[in-house]
């Protein structure tokens, strides 16, 4: 008889066990269709403790009053932005006190005041404006950014009020310019005149504007959210980097229309825009960017401030679950399959994206790009550009995402006398390759994330690299990006030659002002059929007085060891570490 009674057990063979891993559940990654809209950090509470847009109230009946001591710090460093509203960085502070330093302790009681410029479109009535807050209140400071913006500085909040009312009156704003919402709509600059455009833009930029600009329901977006929209084909508003683009394509069956791109940004995490595979006419293209932002919206990860980029979402969703998402969530319609834009390089074009230099319009009067030196301009300089333009017939600006400026509409026989007057204001409209190329972002004169100075570093190098590489001209010119910090506000993965701030050791030992190399980045050009990210080599570092030396250096080793027509980028990516250093 077989003995069926239980063992006690303290006496039992203990069974082998197969070992097993408790899998944590996953952290909530603060998705408001996901996770709920509970906040999971101190940004996420105090965008739902008081509508940001808001505060425009308190800066006018109290802040303006009672001076700069009297603003809270969840208005000051957070609710501010959402008007384009920064502290600046106190002088005298160096870049080593950057990281360690609270924000209050890095900040001026000045504020820099960013205008939004949605396709860079200004008239002189505008741009006059501007440069007169800018001379009044901002002691003369004027900044284009590649964001087509104008950025002044040493704004005191007691003067905020009166220059929203300026800036208004002549269907200007600061709304949504800076913050965790659809920042300024990037524009062709040449939309409307140009006589190779496929299509002008500004239609939708102007929907986009009037329908979506200071809603409510979209000012609090994980982050920021960038937007770019062209009809021409040099691909002349940086679309790859933005986070939704509308690219004009002629579509075999459809006629003319836009393809759709989304997930594109810089900063410490680089990643290139794909195409969601969709054509999206005219009509539609207001209601697909709304759908696109309501996603990022609802979709975005907010626990992690580094991760809530709509890039991080498209990397992990993929381009067909994000455009399922958006048709059936958001749309309520299929889009039809897109084709994709034709590379400039391809298209045998002349012009390139910039839009520098003198150039017909499709009704026989001329448009004329200018350069100023990385941006940087004045007050003073902007007003006498409106009375330049308007003594040569022009009422009308545009800025570039290449910190560049355009006049239009202006007669052939003034186009000679208007190139003249531009180059006495310092705005070239036949510059050097590298006062054309070299783009720079506010640096640590004015910015509280920057370690190195970049305005005047970058000028100093363009003057030596004009005068050492002058016998170069049988190059493609090549594009010089300077960055004061990591966060690629000049974009320094796409250019050839990109500079990001950093403190390096000199020769000596000595711990100075400098910069990590990044070659052989760009974006779709007349000189590449697609954008690619830059290449670093390790240890390759400059300091700030370096550049030119280096620089130099690195564009007569590329003039000696290309390949027939090989470009630089080319080269970059596969020439030995030493040829670059």
């Amino acid at each position: 008889m077989v003995n069926t009674a239980p063992t006690p057990p303290e006496t039992r063979t203990p069974a082998r066990r197969t070992p097993t891993t408790s899998k944590r559940p996953a952290r909530p990654n603060g998705q408001w269709k996901v996770d709920g809209t509970a906040p999971l950090n101190h940004n996420e509470e105090f965008k739902q403790e008081s509508d940001p847009l808001e505060v425009r109230d308190r800066i006018e009946r109290i802040y303006a009053k009672e001076g700069f001591d009297a603003i809270p710090g969840d208005d000051l460093h957070g609710r501010f932005r959402w008007w384009g509203l920064y502290t600046q960085r106190k002088p005298g502070i160096d870049g080593g006190k950057t990281a360690t330093l609270e924000p209050h302790e890095l900040e001026d009681k000045f504020f820099m005041l960013r205008v939004r410029i949605d396709g860079g479109a200004l008239t002189t009535e505008q741009l006059r404006t501007i440069a007169g807050i800018s001379t009044e209140f901002g002691r003369g400071s004027a900044d284009i950014t590649d964001r087509q913006n104008l950025q002044l500085h040493w704004i005191e909040v007691e003067s905020v009020p009166e220059i929203w009312r300026r800036l208004e009156a002549v269907g200007l704003s600061t709304t949504e310019a800076c913050g965790d919402v659809p920042r300024v709509i990037l524009g062709s600059p040449v939309a409307g005149v140009a006589k190779d455009e496929l299509i002008d833009p500004t239609p939708v930029i102007e929907q986009i504007q009037e329908r979506f600009i200071g809603d409510p329901a979209l000012a609090n977006l994980p982050r920021k959210f960038k937007s770019a929209i062209t009809g021409h084909p040099s691909l002349d508003v940086v679309h790859e980097i933005n986070d939704i683009s509308f690219v004009a394509v002629d579509h075999p069956e459809l006629g003319i229309g836009y393809d759709l791109w989304v997930g594109g940004a810089l900063s410490t995490a680089p990643r290139l825009a794909e195409r969601l595979g969709v054509f999206v006419t005219e009509e539609q293209a207001p209601d697909v960017w709304h759908g696109v932002v309501r996603i990022f919206r609802d979709y975005g990860y907010r626990r992690l401030r580094n991760k809530a980029r709509l890039k991080f979402l498209l990397a992990d969703w993929g381009t067909e679950k994000f455009r399922e998402v958006l048709e059936s969530e958001y749309l309520g319609y299929r889009l039809p399959e897109g084709v994709a834009p034709p590379s400039p390089a391809s298209l045998g074009l002349d012009e390139r994206g910039d839009h520098v230099g003198v150039h017909e319009q499709h009704d026989g009067r001329f448009y004329i790009g200018a350069a100023p030196t990385v941006g940087r301009v004045s007050g003073e300089t902007l007003a006498r550009l409106a009375d330049l333009a308007e003594a040569h017939g022009s009422s009308r600006v545009r800025l570039t995402p290449q910190q560049k400026l355009l006049v239009l509409d202006v007669a052939q026989e003034q186009v000679e006398p208007l190139v003249t007057g531009l180059a006495e204001l310092g705005l070239q409209a036949r510059p050097s390759p590298f006062r054309r190329n070299t783009i720079a972002c506010t640096g640590i004169e004015y910015c509280k994330l920057a370690i190195v100075e970049t305005k005047a570093t970058s000028a100093a190098a363009i003057t030596q690299l004009e005068e050492r590489l002058g016998d170069l001209t049988h190059l493609k010119p090549l594009s010089l990006h300077v960055n004061g910090c990591p966060n690629s506000c000049a974009r320094i993965q796409t250019a050839d030659i990109g500079l990001k701030g950093q403190l390096v050791m000199d020769d000596d030992g000595n711990q100075v002002p400098g910069f990590q190399v990044h070659l052989g980045g760009g974006l779709a050009s007349t000189d590449r059929d697609d954008a690619g990210l830059g290449r670093t080599v390790r240890g390759l570092k400059v300091t700030a007085d370096g550049i030119g030396d280096y620089v130099e250096r690195v564009v007569r080793r590329f003039d000696a060891d290309h390949d027939g027509d090989e470009t630089f980028a080319q080269w970059a990516h596969r020439a030995d570490e030493e040829a670059l250093r």
